[in-house]
């Protein structure tokens, strides 16, 4: 195997080990699926799912760009802030314990779960500020092919 075809051989493995270790680990603690570790206490919203797929994708790209060595642009606060402002607004608004002692029961729902989704929207824009920083340090030699070149087909 040449190095080459190890090298994207291990950018894949990396990018679905991120997304997958995202999507189960978000959606186990978030209780978007019935597990024994954690209860949801209000039903899953259609947005739940939605900012899970982004947020899952988002790391996947991460991921794989932790698999190239040359990649060196640290990033890691925003893809903690991202994950952690995603699994804010995934989750159940009545089982964080944080929201709930500061705004009550009623108080988080009534407050917190309508600002859900802009909790995510940032947590998002985190995360594709981390990719866009992970992909402008990668050589030149390791980023995507463009289709801009003129020559024959």
């Amino acid at each position: 195997m040449h190095a080459r075809q190890f090298l994207r051989l291990r950018v894949i493995a990396g990018g679905i080990a991120g997304l997958a270790g995202a999507a189960l680990a978000i959606a186990t603690i978030t209780a978007l699926y019935p597990n024994p570790l954690f209860r949801r206490m209000t039903p899953v919203r259609q947005q739940d799912w939605g900012f899970l797929l982004a947020t899952s994708a988002l790391m996947g790209v991460l991921g794989a760009t932790y698999m190239i060595p040359a990649a060196s642009a640290s990033c890691e606060k925003r893809v903690a802030g991202g994950g952690l402002l995603s699994l804010l607004a995934i989750g159940c608004p009545v089982c964080n314990k944080v929201v709930v002692l500061l705004l009550g029961g009623s108080g988080a729902l009534t407050y917190w779960a309508p600002i859900q989704p802009l909790v995510a929207l940032a947590g998002l824009m985190l995360l594709v500020w981390a990719v866009r920083q992970r992909l402008a340090a990668l050589p030149a030699e390791a980023a995507p092919a463009t289709s801009s070149s003129s020559g024959p087909a």
